[in-house]
C-alpha cells in the first residue's frame, strides 16, 4: 500500500500525565460516603450553583414559555427524528423461543434496566442535541425512570432550552449540576432517583474517567474520548465542501482530530489551502479552538485507490466517517470501522450530531473498531431461559453429567445424575 501525508499530527512531547483519575477517585468517595451534603457541596465549589439543584415543575414550565417557538419547533422536530429512529431499532429486537428437541425450550428476551442517568454537557456549548440524544434512546428502549443531570450556566441555572429538551425527550428528574458530582448522584440515587442502572451521555474529561470508575457497579454507554471525525473523498468531491466539513469539527475543541482520505492529489492540495482561510471566518472563541486542533491534530492522506482508501479508513476507525465519492454503495458494502456513517455530499457530520435521528453518542479514539454508538441496545438485557419436561431432560442431563465429570466438576454432575434418577 502506498500512502503519502500531505499533513500529519504533530504529537504533544509536553504533554503531562494528568491527575484527572486521582482526583476522581477520591471525588466518587467522598461523596458516596458524604451524600447528598458532600454533593452539594461540590456543585457549590465546581458548579458555582447555590440554588435548588432539583429543576421543578414550576421551573421546567416558564423555561418553556420563555423560549421562542420556533426554538421549541427545532426541538420538537430534532426530538421526533431521534425518537423515530430509536423505537425503530427497539421494533427489531424481538423476544423469541425455539424448541431444541420435542419437549425442551428455550428463549430470549430483551428486557429494559429499570432506572438511567444522562449526562448532558453545558460548558463552553450546550448540548441540546446530546439531552435529547440520550433519554429519547432511553424511553424508546423502555427504561421506567431517567434522570438527567446538566451544569448551571450562569446564575439562572441551565439553559432555559436544555430544560425544555430534557423535559420533551422524557427525563422524569433534572438536576441542575455538572461533572463528577452530577454522575455520582445519578449512580448513587441521591434527590429521591433511583439508583442508575445505566449511566449515558457525552462529557469533558472528568465526567468520562466518572463513568470509567463506575463501570462494573452500573452499566454505561461508553468511555468517551475527544470527538473525532474522517472525510474520504474522491476527484468529484468540492473542495470547499471538504474543508468546511473538516473545519465544522474542528470547532468542537483543540483536542479534536479530524482526516481527510482521498486519492486526488489536488483536491488535498486545495483543501490544505482552504482550511485556514475558513476558520479565520470564525467567531475568535471557535476560531481558536480549530486553529490549534488544525495544526496539531489534523491529517490529509494521498492514497492510490478507493481500496486503500477504505483500507486506512478502517484502520483510523473514526468516529464519523463521511464519504463524499462516487458509487456510495460500493463504500457502504467495503467500510467496516466507524462509529456513524455519512454518505454523500448532500448529508454531513452536523446532521447526525443536531437533528437527522441517528444516534450522535458514538465510539471514539479508534473504539469503532470491536463497538457501535449509543442505542436502545444500552438500555436493554438480553436474558435467555428454558424450560423441559422431564422426559425431554433426560438426554441433556445425560450429557451435562458426563461433561462435569470430564471437567473434574462432580456436585455439577450429580445435579445432572437427579433429574435422571427421580424421574
Amino acid at each position: 500500500m502506498t500512502v503519502r501525508f500531505l499533513k500529519s499530527a504533530k504529537p504533544d512531547s509536553a504533554q503531562q500525565q494528568s491527575s484527572v483519575r486521582d482526583r476522581v477517585l477520591d471525588m466518587l468517595h467522598d461523596i458516596e460516603q458524604g451524600g447528598e451534603a458532600v454533593a452539594l457541596r461540590y456543585a457549590s465549589e465546581l458548579d458555582d450553583w447555590h440554588g435548588d439543584v432539583v429543576v421543578s415543575e414550576d421551573e421546567i414550565a416558564a423555561a418553556a414559555a420563555r423560549l421562542d417557538p420556533s426554538v421549541r419547533a427545532d426541538i420538537e422536530f430534532a426530538h421526533a427524528n431521534i425518537q423515530k429512529f430509536a423505537k425503530a431499532q427497539r421494533a427489531t429486537l424481538l423476544d423469541m423461543e425455539i424448541e431444541m428437541a420435542p419437549g425442551f425450550v428455550a428463549g430470549q428476551r430483551s428486557i429494559p434496566v429499570v432506572s438511567a442517568g444522562c449526562y448532558a454537557p453545558g460548558g463552553r456549548f450546550s448540548h441540546v442535541a446530546s439531552a435529547l440524544m440520550t433519554i429519547t434512546t432511553a424511553k424508546a428502549a423502555g427504561v421506567e425512570f431517567v434522570a438527567a443531570a446538566s451544569p448551571p450556566r450562569g446564575p439562572d441555572g441551565i439553559a432555559d432550552e436544555m430544560v425544555y429538551a430534557m423535559h420533551l425527550a422524557g427525563a422524569q428528574k433534572i438536576l441542575c449540576m455538572g461533572g463528577v458530582q452530577a454522575v455520582a448522584a445519578m449512580a448513587f440515587g441521591f434527590f429521591d432517583i433511583p439508583r442508575a442502572d445505566v449511566l449515558a451521555g457525552p462529557g469533558n474529561a472528568w465526567v468520562a474517567e466518572a463513568k470509567r470508575q463506575l463501570y462494573g457497579r452500573v452499566g454505561i454507554d461508553m468511555v468517551a474520548g475527544p470527538t473525532d471525525s474522517l472525510i474520504v473523498a474522491d476527484q468529484s468531491a468540492d473542495p470547499a465542501v471538504v474543508a468546511w466539513d473538516m473545519v465544522g469539527q474542528m470547532e468542537h475543541g483543540a483536542d479534536s482530530p479530524v482526516w481527510l482520505v482521498t486519492d486526488s492529489s489536488a483536491l488535498a492540495s486545495g483543501v490544505l489551502a482552504l482550511v485556514p482561510e475558513l476558520i479565520a471566518t470564525l467567531p475568535a472563541s471557535n476560531a481558536k479552538s480549530a486553529t490549534a486542533a488544525w495544526e496539531n491534530l489534523a491529517e490529509i492522506v494521498v492514497c492510490d485507490d478507493r481500496e486503500e482508501m477504505a483500507t486506512m479508513a478502517d484502520r483510523y476507525a473514526p468516529e464519523h466517517l463521511h464519504v463524499q465519492a462516487r458509487d456510495l454503495d460500493w463504500w457502504l458494502t467495503r467500510l467496516r470501522a466507524y462509529g456513524s456513517l455519512f454518505l454523500g455530499a448532500e448529508t454531513t457530520v452536523a446532521f447526525g450530531d443536531k437533528a437527522a435521528g441517528p444516534n450522535h453518542v458514538l465510539p471514539t479514539s479508534g473504539a469503532a473498531r470491536y463497538t457501535g454508538g449509543l442505542s436502545v441496545h444500552k438500555f436493554l438485557k438480553t436474558v435467555t431461559w428454558q424450560r423441559a419436561t422431564g422426559e425431554a431432560a433426560r438426554q441433556v442431563a445425560e450429557v451435562t453429567a458426563r461433561i462435569s465429570r470430564l471437567e473434574g466438576m462432580e456436585a455439577h454432575a450429580r445435579t445432572a445424575d437427579i433429574r435422571l434418577t427421580s424421574r
